[in-house]
């Protein structure tokens, strides 16, 4: 390391005693009374596997979370082909389930909801490559300064691009949750407002060539044109970029003059957002870098990946207000963008995310894991993960178990039941089931069932998911962004797309922190693309990019865009910051149709539908399988699965 990063380390702090570091198959996190016991009296609970150890606490834990150290080494040695043979033996447990789930993400805990809700007496084995439950709806949580904070590690919120359907929106009410009435109830968005606390951008001098905060962004309609002038008067932007970001932000144009909205419609959704800002707008190049990530939170690539159509149905598409589009989806537009189009969903946001949704699914499942009976007091109550793999229980959840094989017996067309193999540890085991819900990431699913039609593969293998990184950094306090204004910033260009402070959510004793001398939790969001490539060809390099680097790496850029955004306000990256979660996705979202990229399908010749058939006694379920990547989809596929095989 040369002397001068030495100097730019010790000044962000990266020398600094923080909680940087995942030490739970080590050394037991600490949780305080959590009254945890060791758990059963079978031959792998007496091996004392870290779930059932007193003091094992994922949500606690800092560092490298998301798709963590040990959770996936041996799915790309199966996939690399080497797994075999280094794993000859395969001890059979002798358990054998009604139904073995793979996955233990929010459609792996649906399937075994469903599946028993038809069969109560039916006893089920959940596998999850992970040390916690939840798949991508994991939780971070903190004690700071003796108060609880939590952050959603993955899925953020309720929120759907379409309606919740009478399957999702029953089993959401089956958990106690009602969207409106606890938005209504618990929602504190306004505590910032109030506070005068509003969006900003920040522009970095590795793309603008000097660092610049400016706050309070304006509107979009004409009267908003003066406000915008005073805002990126101070803006490392040239005149004619600045002239042309009010343009866009504030005109009213018609840059297609002549068509219809259905016609503009459809031009509009055979370019890209990009290419509508520089061949249609007519605007400067030098616009490209303020607007390139603005659909990267949603679709993790940058405008040149996604259709100027899309961009306009999920709002992000400055400069199309002159072209006076009728409201509504149409023809050619994403999952995404037509569902938004058309209003959405019910939302609503609980501290961790989605997590809260996992936790009340499993403490249906395995009671004694979570005390408490209501979607309020979920969010704060411990879970007690020496329960969950109980061999007396019903339903057993046992963690850090990669499914490594899973074949019909007897062939599918007569299957006369399901061997799972799955890893733990260094051993290999196999336990038997009537039926079998494959509940992960849909495109590994292949290298588990080499036994699946090359059709049906090939069309899994399409299924290429979305890498992102969500960072959960705890500060000593928010005084910064109270001077300077902010509770968002965008960063344009920068490492990562976005910061923002915690939610503000009052539920079940987790209280939103009102003042700015108190500790507060920072969300910030990185998603790898490489502009230029196809959407999936973006994300393959991205996935790439994640797992090459380091939390150092990670933890540098937190501190230094931190530091450099907020410093004006007194901000110190090397004392106000105590501990970094970094939540790496390598496959991340749910992949959706991109019109840019992929043809017009039939609903039977898409991919996600050829690759989710029944092979046998196994169904296929996760979003992937629904080709939407948010939680009603993960519960319907769920339910559809568990149809297939109670059908049978």
């Amino acid at each position: 390391m040369s002397g001068r990063r030495r100097e730019t380390d010790g000044r962000l702090g990266m020398d600094r005693p923080i909680h940087r570091r995942d030490f739970l198959n080590g050394i037991a996190v600490a949780v305080g009374a959590l009254g945890a016991g060791l758990a059963g009296c079978g031959p792998e609970v007496q091996a004392g596997w870290p779930q059932d150890r007193l003091g094992y606490y994922p949500p606690l834990l800092n560092g490298l979370r998301g798709s963590h150290p040990g959770a996936f080494e041996n799915a790309h040695h199966l996939r690399d082909g080497d797994f075999w043979s280094a794993h000859s033996g395969i001890e059979d447990t002798g358990d054998t389930y009604d139904l073995v789930v793979v996955g233990g993400g929010i459609s792996g805990l649906s399937a075994a909801w469903f599946y028993r809700a038809a069969r109560p007496d039916a006893r089920v084995l959940i596998l999850d490559n992970h040390d916690d439950f939840g798949g991508h709806a994991k939780r971070n949580e903190f004690q700071l300064d003796g108060k609880l904070h939590l952050l959603n590690g993955g899925t953020q919120d309720i929120d759907s691009p379409n309606p919740y359907s009478p399957v999702a929106a029953g089993l959401l009410k089956t958990l106690g949750i009602d969207p409106v009435a606890l938005t209504r109830k618990c929602d504190r968005e306004a505590l910032y407002e109030q506070m005068g606390l509003g969006d900003g951008l920040f522009f970095g001098r590795e793309t603008f060539g000097q660092d610049r905060l400016v706050a309070r962004i304006p509107g979009n309609t004409p009267a908003d044109a003066p406000a915008w002038q005073a805002l990126l008067a101070s803006a490392p932007l040239s005149e004619v970029v600045r002239a042309d970001v009010v343009r866009l932000e504030t005109g009213e144009t018609d840059y297609m003059p002549g068509l219809t909205s259905e016609a503009k419609k459809d031009r509009l959704s055979r370019m890209s957002y990009r290419d509508f800002l520089l061949n249609v707008a007519h605007a400067d190049p030098g616009v490209i870098p303020f607007y390139q990530n603005v659909t990267h939170d949603e679709w993790g690539v940058g405008i040149d990946a996604v259709s100027a159509l899309d961009a306009w149905g999920y709002g992000v598409a400055s400069g199309m207000q002159g072209l006076k589009l009728a409201e509504g989806s149409a023809p050619r537009m994403g999952p995404t963008a037509s569902g938004y189009a058309d209003g959405g969903s019910d939302t609503f946001h609980f501290p961790d995310g989605n997590a809260s949704v996992a936790r009340l699914l499993v403490r249906k499942l395995v009671p004694a894991a979570i005390p408490g009976s209501t979607a309020e007091d979920v969010v704060a109550a411990p879970t007690n993960y020496s329960e969950l793999d109980w061999p007396t229980n019903p339903v057993r959840i046992r963690l850090s178990s990669i499914a490594v094989r899973v074949r019909n017996q007897g062939g599918p067309a007569a299957s006369q039941g399901v061997e799972v193999a799955y890893v733990r540890g260094d051993q290999v085991y196999s336990v038997k089931a009537r039926d079998c819900v494959m509940a992960s990431w849909n495109m590994m699913i292949p290298y588990i069932m080499p036994e699946l039609p090359q059709a049906q593969k090939t069309a899994l293998h399409e299924l290429v998911k979305t890498p992102l990184v969500y960072v959960s950094a705890a500060l000593t306090n928010w005084r910064a962004f109270h001077k300077l204004g902010v509770k968002e910033v965008r960063m344009p260009g920068g490492y990562y797309t976005f910061f923002r402070l915690n939610q503000p959510v009052d539920i079940g004793g987790c209280t939103a922190e009102r003042s700015p001398d108190r500790p507060m939790l920072v969300h910030m969001v990185r998603t790898p693309n490489q502009p230029g490539l196809p959407e999936h060809d973006q994300n393959r390099a991205g996935r790439a990019e994640i797992l090459a680097t380091s939390f150092a790496t990670f933890e540098h850029h937190v501190r230094d865009q931190l530091g450099r955004a907020l410093g004006p306000g007194g901000f110190d990256p090397a004392s106000d910051i105590t501990a970094i979660t970094v939540n790496r996705w390598p496959h991340g979202y749910t992949p959706e149709w991109n019109p840019l990229w992929q043809p017009e399908l039939p609903p039977e010749q898409r991919p996600n539908v050829i690759g989710r058939a029944r092979f046998g006694r196994v169904a296929i379920a996760n979003a992937d399988s629904g080709g939407r990547a948010y939680t009603d989809s993960a519960i319907d596929q769920a339910h559809r699965a568990v149809t297939e095989l109670l059908a049978i």
